[in-house]
């Protein structure tokens, strides 16, 4: 397939391995518009520490769904599937190719694969078993769901709250497994075969060094003012946007609770732990995809 007859191109990679660059140059080279793919990018209080592009790239190509997003919203894969969908048809009808690029491989997933078609849940539903997980913890909520749905506790790990409280509000909220609605057939928002799919996949270790310099940088350019700003929510800590890099680290140190040394140095092997995951991630399930490799 030529490259006149992709309808888009999708840009997959762990964090600070240079997506947004590549995405920048493909864009220029395609009369392109940048959709972004990264769950913590959507978040606007958030511009700095999670590396969001500045005004000189939005104002070197358009950009849309970065920081679109309140960080009092629980940000899913679902709404970002919709959100997506509406960008590429919106950049599609300009004339323009969307360069879809991030590091969240549900993300692409969603967009190649499709969901699962669960319903809407009940803000009453979720709140209820939010609660629930504050006051059971994950070992409670797992139980909890042991009790009521053997299954999906049997698939989810005792130690992952959020996915234990997705699937107790799924079983409550419509009255059957979240097991019987994965095993629906999900719509693809884009045809696989009609997409150029680039992985970008630095050496691990120079990876690490370009996130450890990154983080140098997001300290300079006001990393601790941006979590100081968002403590000053008073947001539930169980959000999504309270799990971006850095953020509780540096909460600790405005706390008291850590030097700034310390939150640093626990900011900087978070990253890097987080990125390595990533990698692993990404050569299991985006082995197809074709490797680039940026400086």
């Amino acid at each position: 397939m030529t490259e006149e007859t992709k309808s888009a191109i999708l840009i997959a990679g762990p964090t600070a391995s240079g997506k947004s660059a590549l995405a920048l140059a493909l864009a220029d080279e395609h009369n392109g518009v940048i959709i972004n793919a990264d769950s913590m990018q959507v978040y606007r209080e958030l511009r700095i520490l999670t590396a969001r592009p500045g005004v000189a790239d939005e104002a070197q190509a358009p950009h849309r769904l970065y920081g679109h997003v309140a960080g009092a919203e629980g940000y899913s894969a679902g709404r970002y599937c919709k959100d997506a969908a509406k960008a590429i048809a919106a950049t599609r009808e300009e004339g323009r190719m969307p360069i879809i690029v991030g590091g969240t491989g549900l993300y692409f997933r969603a967009l190649l694969q499709g969901l699962a078609p669960i319903p809407e849940i009940a803000p009453e539903v979720r709140a209820h078993w939010r609660a629930a997980g504050e006051r059971l913890g994950a070992v409670g909520l797992h139980k909890e769901l042991q009790r009521r749905d053997p299954q999906m506790a049997e698939r989810l790990r005792p130690t992952d709250p959020q996915r234990l409280m997705r699937a107790l509000e799924v079983l409550e909220g419509t009255g059957k497994s979240l097991a019987y609605w994965q095993a629906l057939p999900g719509v693809p928002v884009l045809k696989q075969d009609d997409t150029q799919r680039l992985l970008v996949m630095p050496e691990r270790d120079i990876l690490y060094q370009r996130c450890d310099r990154r983080f140098t940088q997001m300290l300079k350019d006001g990393a601790v003012d941006e979590v100081r700003a968002l403590c000053q929510l008073n947001l539930d800590g169980g959000l999504p946007i309270m799990r971006a890099l850095g953020v509780r680290p540096l909460m600790e140190y405005l706390h008291g609770k850590a030097t700034l040394e310390l939150a640093i140095e626990r900011s900087k092997t978070e990253t890097r732990q987080f990125a390595k995951r990533q990698l692993t991630w990404l050569r299991r399930n985006m082995n197809a995809w074709t490797s680039v490799f940026t400086k």
